[in-house]
């Protein structure tokens, strides 16, 4: 897969089948339209193409406007995002800068200058709730009849729903009473709607198998592991400075609002040839001074449970892994010594393993492994 910042890069294909959204996630609803994209650019003898927009628009207005409460939580870093569209099999990726520029354009100057001029394209494919141009001015419709005039065929793809027969109160996307049957739905069903936004809720309110479902595999982040206080290791290490008490692998997120938080039973991929239990606190870490040089961060800590040899203390810094959270233990919690910090992540130990033991599958199962750093 081929990933461009902008499209004025002379190795973009200059024609292309297309499609265009956000792609927070790539839950199963991106992942049918994806597979609806691949067929078609197949059919067409065109590479299939994503247009996505960094930083999120709703980030952008949040900025403008002042507000950090408009600004969504974000479930996946671009890294992130990029290795399932490749996963998905998409030949091309065009990451557009979201600014003052883009978010003035009009309807019509979208279409002229970025698909047509920029893009080439010669099959769009959009959501049923798809919008464009500046104000949300432009739709469906309004796409359907500039490819009309100019050449290029549009389609959409309904909402797609999965069967979830225990879906919590936090999760509001349901369908409407009433609503059609839709992709993804089994004849008859009630159906859960598949978003980005259902995918949010069921992270914040940490039902994290309802989130597998939604995304169609467990939630994960991946990143490089880099160096921290290292004070976890000192923590309930056998002897002053020993160094082997709760070793963790720190990944640092820019973004500032994630969709989850707390403490999880997690798998680390990318240490070996097998994933590693672990337990992992998701946040910023309210027991940290805020002077510390990491108060305040979002940081994503985790603690191996068991830890391969052969990469003694420092082997894992500057290697790429994926750490999925599997299972919400608690919120982050507020610690006022160090002896109740060790004690409080000795108990999250104890509950992750007895969380492993429940579920012995999830140890050693096959999954595949993060790809290596693209941007």
């Amino acid at each position: 897969m081929r990933v461009f910042r902008g499209f004025q890069h002379p190795g973009i294909a200059p024609a292309c089948a297309l499609t265009i959204g956000n792609f927070d996630g790539v839950h199963r609803g991106h992942q049918a339209m994806l597979a609806l994209l691949k067929n078609e650019a197949h059919h067409r003898g065109l590479p299939s193409c994503v247009l996505t927009f960094e930083p999120h628009p709703r980030d952008y207005f949040a900025e403008v406007a002042g507000k950090s409460s408009l600004a969504p939580a974000r479930i996946s870093t671009l890294r992130d995002k990029l290795t399932e569209l490749e996963q998905c099999g998409i030949d091309q990726v065009v990451v557009l800068r979201f600014n003052a520029r883009l978010a003035a354009q009009s309807p019509e100057a979208f279409i002229q200058e970025v698909l047509r001029e920029g893009l080439g394209v010669r099959y769009v494919l959009v959501g049923d709730d798809f919008r464009f141009g500046a104000r949300r001015l432009g739709d469906y419709a309004m796409l359907d009849a500039a490819g009309q005039a100019q050449g290029f065929d549009v389609a959409r793809m309904n909402s797609y729903e999965v069967s979830y027969p225990h879906a919590p109160h936090c999760v509001s996307s349901l369908p409407p009473e009433g609503a059609g049957a839709a992709l993804g739905r089994p004849g008859g069903t009630p159906g859960l709607r598949v978003s980005s936004s259902a995918v949010r809720e069921a992270l914040a309110a940490g039902h994290m198998e309802m989130a597998a479902q939604l995304l169609g595999r467990p939630y994960s982040l991946s990143g490089h592991v880099v160096h921290g206080r290292k004070l976890g290791r000192e923590l309930g290490a056998t002897a002053p400075h020993r160094g082997d008490g709760f070793r963790t692998l720190n990944l640092r997120f820019s973004h500032w609002k994630p969709a989850a938080a707390g403490i999880f039973a997690v798998r680390v991929w990318g240490l070996g040839d097998k994933p590693l239990p672990g337990v992992a606190n998701m946040g910023v870490r309210p027991s940290l001074d805020p002077s510390d040089v990491n108060g305040g961060r979002v940081l994503l800590e985790t603690h191996c449970l068991e830890w391969p040899a052969a990469l003694g203390p420092e082997g894992a810094y500057g290697k790429i892994i994926r750490v999925e959270l599997l299972h919400k233990l608690h919120d982050e919690l507020r610690y006022t010594s160090l002896d109740a910090l060790t004690a409080g992540i000795a108990k999250d130990c104890e509950d992750a393993r007895a969380f492993f033991a429940s579920a012995p599958s999830l140890h050693g199962q096959t999954h595949r492994q993060t790809t290596r750093d693209r941007i």
